[in-house]
């Protein structure tokens, strides 16, 4: 399965691969592949997505340190 993914370029690990993530847009609608981050940890390269324009390379962040937004 790994040979599905795209290498990862931001690191020297052979084994690691960009795998995608998905995420819910302002209005609920499903959006695939809003990021591709790297598998390995200690790497942290990634690829996002927002509001049409690209990003690379942002620092990665907690997400349970987050407030919970209720719909």
């Amino acid at each position: 399965m790994v040979d599905q993914f795209p290498k990862c370029n931001g690191c020297d690990n052979p084994d690691a691969v960009y795998v995608p993530l998905s995420d819910f847009g302002g209005q609920g609608a499903s959006i695939h592949y809003k990021a591709w981050v790297c598998t390995d940890d200690e790497c942290g390269s990634n690829i996002k997505i927002r509001n049409g324009e690209v990003y690379i390379n942002e620092p990665k962040l907690d997400g349970s340190q987050r407030e919970r937004r209720d719909r």
